[in-house]
């Protein structure tokens, strides 16, 4: 808890409002609460208002300082639809359409951010990924001079010794299935930024393999490494103070001892911060078995490189853990254009703006 806990102080300076599209999940309604409840900002409740209300008597939670907004009643209906339907003309998208898409929550809720309405997005609690950021893709899109969207989980081990004193940021588990070199390197600057930005250190970033440094011979380690001096370069280039090395295995990353044997003159000598997979497969599965076997917080996806702050919850999430991700995603929204330099800027649907 002492990272999250950093990151809660730090919000309850500047609060921030998080749209829940999720509005009837019992786990959701809890972690709405807590959020109000930790002076964290306003949370905003998407779903059938009778629903809500019958859920939180239920479960006998007060729905003080908690907004809610029923996509189908709410007066920015038309307006949303709107939008969305210029965004999407090209696709041939009608505006009936454009509506049927507004009524369903993650996309009243993507629309919601989009326009400035809330500060950051939180779902996925009941969903699958595809069912969360299709709408992301669709209406808040990537962030200016950003190629590439992936998310990242922040787990928060017992042990103090891994990581930046137990946290370690770990990417991409989410999004990309076989990240190209580009891809790769950006995953990792995206991710060392936001490691930069929680916790206010200096990212070293492992990019992880089977191999260390030539240990074994397969031609999918050339990616790995020049992923790996790709993202140095490009980090370089924005000036942002972090280390990145490559190819590693996850041992050579964690522990110094090991490092020092199978790395010598290595940058990071077993002290990252920051683990970067190969492939979506072995992001998923590393952090899972982390959260469920080393019994860690885990708090993700937070969603790296789009226009506006937002994650992507697991259905194996508790309330505990969506509110820590809510309160990720509210600190990012604080300064989110040190992170991203010109986002939060157009309007969807907007003729004249870069997303229409």
């Amino acid at each position: 808890m002492r990272f999250i806990g950093s990151v809660i102080d730090k919000l309850q300076r500047h609060p921030k409002r998080i749209v829940f599209p999720e509005g009837t999940e019992p786990r959701v309604l809890q972690a709405a609460r807590q959020y109000y409840s930790l002076r964290l900002g306003a949370p905003v409740l998407l779903g059938d208002r009778t629903r809500i209300k019958d859920l939180a008597q239920a479960l006998n939670i007060s729905l003080d300082g908690l907004r809610i907004i029923n996509p189908a009643e709410s007066e920015e209906l038309e307006n949303f639809a709107r939008r969305f339907q210029i965004l999407r003309r090209a696709k041939g998208m009608k505006i009936l359409e454009a509506r049927e898409a507004m009524l369903q929550p993650n996309f009243f809720g993507a629309m919601m951010v989009a326009m400035h309405q809330a500060d950051g997005f939180v779902s996925g609690a009941n969903q699958n990924v595809g069912t969360v950021l299709r709408p992301l893709f669709q209406i808040i899109k990537v962030a200016p001079q950003t190629t590439t969207a992936s998310s990242c989980q922040v787990m928060e081990v017992e042990d103090s010794r891994y990581g930046e004193q137990g946290v370690l940021f770990m990417a991409d588990c989410g999004v990309i299935p076989e990240p190209t070199v580009e891809q790769l390197a950006d995953i990792a600057v995206s991710t060392a930024q936001l490691a930069r930005h929680l916790l206010g250190v200096r990212p070293r970033v492992a990019l992880l393999s089977f191999s260390t440094k030539g240990s074994s011979q397969h031609p999918s380690l050339g990616r790995i490494q020049a992923a790996a001096a790709l993202a140095q370069k490009n980090a370089d280039a924005k000036s942002l103070d972090a280390l990145f090395d490559g190819e590693l295995q996850v041992d050579t990353a964690l522990v110094p001892e090991i490092a020092v044997r199978k790395t010598p003159e290595g940058k990071i000598l077993g002290n990252a911060n920051v683990l970067i997979f190969p492939d979506l497969n072995s992001g998923n599965i590393a952090s899972k078995l982390v959260r469920h076997i080393a019994r860690a917080n885990a708090y993700g996806q937070i969603l790296l490189g789009l226009d506006r702050p937002a994650a992507d919850v697991s259905r194996g999430s508790t309330a505990h853990d969506i509110v820590g991700v809510a309160a990720i995603v509210g600190v990012q929204a604080i300064d989110y254009d040190v992170l991203y330099p010109g986002a939060g800027k157009n309007l969807p649907g907007e003729e004249t703006g870069s997303n229409s």
